[in-house]
């Protein structure tokens, strides 16, 4: 069946862990609802952009007495797919990958990096911040066996087609790309990039004073 509806935009998306994270301190304090006026502050926003990207999790607030905390965390997870456990395999363990192995953060987004992949002989067979590290030729093997789709990829860039490509191959169905390379991958492949290098220079032109408010981009 074919579904015509929306997409929502992206900036939405991106904002919910941030209500996500914040909901869940005012939970583990005890506090039972919240206002859009509260969250936006926090974070922020305006009070019209709260409603609108609250609106995602389904979930209403009701006038004067804001929203169910409960509900809109269950609302949010719901919505990010994030109320059940995500395994996830890493391919490439050097400087980045070994910290991403070792980031405890991912647990809040149910993400478990269940397994690392490498191909040099001195890091195959170890086991680095309790993750274990197999031989790339086993990703396809091991996929299967543990029902994992999404691998992060965090391999040198001169290395990341290749890596794709093996990837692709093993019937993992999204990447979570750490380099700085773009992915020649076919349609049916997802493929987020994190764009460090990007981030970098919005930060260092921010900086420098070079930013014009009114030029869109």
């Amino acid at each position: 069946m074919n579904d015509n509806r929306k997409l929502p935009k992206l900036p939405s998306i991106k904002r919910l862990p941030s209500y996500l994270h914040e909901l869940k301190i005012l939970r583990d304090n005890d506090q039972q609802v919240v206002s859009t006026t509260h969250l936006a502050q926090k974070l922020g926003l305006e009070p019209i952009i709260v409603r609108k990207d609250l609106e995602l999790a389904s979930s209403p607030g009701s006038p004067g007495v804001g929203y169910s905390i409960q509900k809109l965390i269950e609302g949010i997870e719901n919505f990010l797919g994030w109320n059940d456990e995500n395994p996830v395999f890493l391919i490439g363990v050097g400087n980045l990958g070994t910290a991403l192995l070792g980031y405890k953060g991912f647990s809040e987004y149910r993400f478990n990096i269940v397994a690392a992949f490498d191909n040099s002989p001195d890091k195959i067979g170890t086991t680095i911040h309790d993750k274990p590290v197999y031989d790339i030729e086993r990703l396809a093997e091991l996929a299967e066996a543990m029902q994992v789709k999404i691998a992060i990829l965090s391999v040198p860039c001169e290395f990341a087609q290749k890596a794709a490509d093996h990837i692709v191959k093993s019937g993992l169905r999204a990447i979570w790309n750490f380099t700085n390379t773009p992915l020649a991958l076919p349609p049916e492949m997802i493929q987020q990039r994190v764009n460090m290098a990007g981030d970098l220079a919005e930060l260092s032109v921010k900086l420098s004073g070079k930013m014009w408010d009114n030029v869109d981009i």
